[in-house]
């Protein structure tokens, strides 16, 4: 085992820190589709607060996290054996369980929301639209097989085309501003659940997975310097690309209550023409294919990282012998969101939301247990403010996690605790194997 890892790391050829910056920004937000129902379910006032002060509460104390413990443990599997180096193994392999089956619904979501965009343009009965998500998982597939410069040069060139058009109607929207875009702070009659709760959840889901991108730390050029410079780029490239063509299109249009999903390729067409409402539509298509790039890159090297410590099957640390990726695990994993590609994307997400939310919990708690378990341990970033700001950085995503899992929806409360109880039960299992 230790030879193969030698000769993988040698062979590996790895991403500089421009392409793993897009790399980065598509994973943990592609563009601003996605956020419209929240426009519609908590208000355009309460929208954009959401927007602009979620992330001090969630994706910026995750990101001190995790560019702390990058830059001291850049290992393979990231945040799973962070976690196993705070709490043992039973902690760890949660970590990487959980963070492993979040994957599969959120690969087969964006399968699922790429079919469901060009749906709206294409007729598709239920078996051409299951094919549509399988095919574009096939292709995604082979893209990552050949390695994380590959994915790098993907994302990098379908995250300018996406940004160009959010840039353009933003500019629109700015020229032709004539409303108050936070009128009403929120729907008249709504149920404060729907306003806070769903509303916090889809907030949650937009700004996280700035953890995850740790999982490929040995395959990013200089990591203990690349990943906190990521992260000090992309965490405001996300925040501006939420916040502002949501802002100057409310404000352009004020029409709040007509917004739903794919509404940003609309309000592209009402503001500045249809040339713009087309490039729009094709930039929401192009980032579910950009959001599923990344997802395959960073999750499916966490199979191979338990692999290699003897938690699942050895056949999934095997290489491609050509690009020297853990090509097993991969198409593994998307065999697994092939099999999910037919549930509807809310219930896919509603579950994915609370294993999400679990191993984020797991991540800022080994920042703070590694503090107090090595002190000592060589950390070129670390979080500032001292004890303040580590404190910060682990009670907000507390706080958060605690509030999002309460505001679930009812199929998520049915099916996220049992989703996590599947963890315990998994390494029970593999356990027992092991000793006999």
């Amino acid at each position: 085992m230790a030879a193969t890892s030698t000769v993988t790391k040698s062979a590996l050829r790895k991403a500089g820190l421009f392409y793993f910056v897009w790399v980065m920004f598509s994973y943990c937000t592609g563009g601003p589709f996605g956020l419209e129902d929240m426009v519609t379910t908590s208000g355009p006032g309460m929208t954009l607060i959401y927007l602009m002060v979620l992330p001090f509460f969630w994706c910026i104390p995750v990101s001190l996290v995790a560019a702390e413990l990058t830059t001291a443990m850049p290992v393979e599997g990231g945040f799973y054996r962070w976690t196993r180096a705070a709490f043992g193994d039973f902690w760890g392999f949660l970590a990487g369980w959980w963070n492993w089956c979040a994957s599969f619904l959120l690969g087969a979501a964006y399968g699922v929301q790429f079919a469901d965009y060009l749906g709206f343009y294409i007729p598709l009965n239920w078996w051409k639209h299951y094919l549509l998500a399988l095919a574009i998982i096939a292709v995604i597939t082979w893209v990552n097989v050949r390695g994380i410069q590959a994915v790098g040069k993907f994302a990098t060139a379908m995250e300018i085309f996406i940004l160009l058009p959010v840039l353009a109607l933003t500019l629109a929207g700015l020229s032709k501003w004539q409303h108050n875009p936070f009128h009403p702070l929120i729907p008249p009659h709504q149920p404060t659940f729907q306003v806070f709760g769903i509303g916090l959840a889809l907030g949650l889901w937009l700004y996280s997975g700035y953890e995850q991108l740790s999982t490929v730390a040995q395959e990013v050029e200089r990591p203990e310097r690349s990943y906190p410079l990521a992260l000090s780029i992309v965490v405001p490239l996300s925040m501006a690309t939420l916040i502002l063509p949501t802002l100057t299109s409310l404000a352009a249009l004020g029409n709040w209550q007509q917004w739903h999903t794919r509404y940003f390729a609309d309000a592209a067409q009402l503001i500045g023409g249809p040339w713009l409402g087309l490039w729009m539509t094709a930039a929401a298509v192009v980032t579910n294919v950009s959001l599923l790039n990344a997802t395959v890159l960073a999750s499916t090297r966490m199979p191979f990282a338990m692999a290699e410590d003897g938690y699942l099957p050895p056949f999934l640390t095997r290489i491609h012998p050509r690009y020297r990726t853990p090509w097993i695990a991969i198409i593994v994993s998307a065999c697994l969101y092939a099999v999910l590609a037919r549930e509807s994307l809310v219930r896919l997400i509603s579950v994915y939301s609370w294993l999400r939310i679990a191993t984020t919990v797991l991540t800022v708690l080994a920042g703070w247990q590694l503090r107090r378990k090595l002190p000592d341990m060589k950390r070129p970033f670390v979080i500032p403010w001292r004890r303040w700001g580590l404190l910060y950085a682990v009670a907000a995503p507390l706080v958060m996690s605690a509030v999002a899992m309460l505001g679930s929806d009812r199929y998520g409360l049915i099916w996220g605790p049992a989703a996590l109880a599947l963890g315990p039960v998994a390494y029970w299992v593999i356990r027992q194997k092991i000793k006999i």
